[in-house]
């Protein structure tokens, strides 16, 4: 739906949550100042405005997510809009696997605003509740369909252990394709930037709304 798209691509679908509209994404630390302190279009220099402007004319929600602390660094922000755009929007990859793919960098950084905003999207995709339940549990989901294992076993381990084995690649190049490989690396190298991003940012859930991972669990 073209509200859903709008509301998704104001913040890279990484932290996509009304409350970035009313002040920006919290601190981790309650009545800490934000690293970043919230930007708004009337506070944007001539470098940051195109994008700003180009965000607010899509967005519901404001400048938030990602693109708060982004656009601190202009041209990196806006290469990063693009990428974005395509990865979320025009890869060759189904939304069921491609938001599979984000969930799993989500629960490798234990990123709480990346889980909170994609878990609901990875469902809605069509990814099974129980599958997301043992992933975030930290265990290898069961009842994953071959093209669910192939990313699965892919991403792991080239986030694990900064390899792909013969193994691994082969079945994941015959049951995705060339393309798809490729662009589940991108996914999950830029995704991981994004988690990178809002850790450095101490992005936190809205007010009120539980952090998907708990202090101390694994």
């Amino acid at each position: 739906m073209p509200g859903q798209r709008l509301w998704l691509a104001s913040v890279v679908v990484a932290a996509g949550c009304g409350w970035l509209a009313a002040g920006g994404s919290p601190s981790t630390a309650i009545g800490k100042e934000p690293r970043f302190p919230q930007l708004t279009l009337d506070s944007l220099n001539e470098q940051q405005r195109p994008l700003g402007e180009k965000i607010m004319k899509i967005s519901s929600v404001g400048i938030g997510g990602p693109y708060n602390p982004l656009l601190r660094s202009p041209v990196l922000a806006s290469r990063m809009y693009d990428l974005l755009e395509y990865l979320r929007w025009n890869s060759s990859l189904p939304p069921r696997l491609s938001e599979f793919a984000i969930l799993i960098q989500a629960r490798q950084w234990r990123s709480q605003v990346e889980w909170y905003a994609h878990h609901p999207l990875a469902l809605k995709a069509g990814l099974p509740e129980s599958v997301a339940a043992d992933l975030k549990a930290n265990r290898r989901p069961a009842g994953m369909t071959p093209e669910e294992e192939a990313v699965y076993d892919f991403c792991m381990e080239l986030t694990t252990t900064h390899a792909v084995s013969d193994a691994v690649f082969d079945r994941a190049k015959r049951v995705l394709g060339e393309q798809q490989v490729v662009d589940l690396v991108g996914i999950s190298g830029t995704y991981v930037t994004v988690a990178m991003i809002l850790a450095t940012a101490e992005a936190g859930v809205p007010p009120g709304k539980e952090p998907p991972f708990k202090p101390g669990e694994p």
